[in-house]
């Protein structure tokens, strides 16, 4: 993923501070810190679409909206060591930014290896295991790395790309990915990966989608965002770009993340665990709306 960002005051989005206070929702974030309803530019009023979650965390400031954009993806840890008590241990978990899973897999006992490119999120993930305890820290390796390109040492019971990482991974770069996961699985080894399957006909029709939410912060700042999803349907990419507005009680803050990704051709996804040397056990679809569900794919090295 391509993050870049800008702390221009001038421009919110081409919005201006009218259009922000219109478009922004009134209503606070639940008790459980999650997203509130956002409208998408269709109206259809849904209250999440997969896609926003892939923001890495650069620096301290975009760590809020990095943990509320993982946010919907919360429930998935219960099922995810669901899994890891099938499979037995060790766990790779690729793209674990922050630890959302990496920490609770070595917290119940599964020594993990966690890959991320982006090191400052490598070092929450450090310090949240050493809060824990010597023994989760123990059980949790980390490597930075890029996932395009990755090399991988040992075997692992499970390996986990979850939060759809699959989509910060170049069309050119997964199969090799597929193929190295494959080599690394242990005997009833399982690889899942969830990302966000689109209708193409649907976003040709609807090519962009804009929200706008208020991140959940206990530090005395209030951060909103007007999110703006852009898709490329020949070119099969996505770009977001988040507006964000940190204000306190005296002083604002405004700037602007872009996250670039691939969107996801299932049957050539398909295809290429298949020529990496692994098969679909279970496909578990979740409907998000007209034109997108989430998947998420089990797969098992063949024998």
């Amino acid at each position: 993923m391509d993050t870049q960002r800008s702390t221009a005051v001038s421009a919110l989005l081409d919005i201006s501070d009218d259009d922000m206070r219109t478009a922004l929702p009134e209503t606070e974030c639940d008790d459980a810190g999650s997203l509130p309803s956002v409208a998408a530019e269709d109206g259809s009023g849904a209250l999440w679409l997969p896609g926003l979650e892939n923001v890495s965390a650069q620096d301290p400031g975009d760590v809020w909206l990095h943990d509320a954009l993982l946010g919907p993806h919360s429930t998935d840890i219960v099922g995810y060591l669901g899994m890891a008590r099938t499979t037995g241990g060790p766990v790779l978990d690729l793209g674990s930014g922050a630890g959302r899973l990496a920490v609770p897999f070595a917290r119940h006992g599964f020594a993990v290896a966690a890959v991320d490119r982006d090191r400052h999120s490598l070092r929450r993930l450090r310090q949240w295991a050493r809060r824990i305890g010597p023994r989760t820290d123990r059980l949790v390796t980390t490597v930075p790395a890029d996932l395009a390109g990755l090399r991988l040492e040992g075997r692992y019971q499970l390996v986990v790309l979850a939060g759809a990482m699959i989509t910060a991974v170049p069309p050119r770069a997964r199969p090799a990915l597929l193929r190295e996961i494959a080599s690394r699985l242990g005997t009833g080894g399982a690889l899942a990966l969830d990302y966000p399957s689109h209708a193409l006909t649907g976003l040709k029709e609807r090519p962009r989608r804009t929200f706008a939410f208020r991140v959940p912060r206990f530090d005395g700042v209030t951060e909103t965002v007007v999110a703006r999803q852009v898709f490329d349907p020949a070119g099969m990419r996505e770009r977001i770009t988040y507006r964000c507005r940190c204000s306190t009680r005296h002083d604002v803050h405004l700037r602007t993340l872009t996250t670039r990704k691939w969107l996801i051709d299932s049957e050539q996804l398909a295809h290429d665990i298949r020529r990496a040397g692994m098969h679909i056990t279970d496909r578990r679809p979740h409907r998000i709306d007209s034109v997108t569900e989430h998947v998420l794919l089990i797969c098992r090295a063949d024998a």
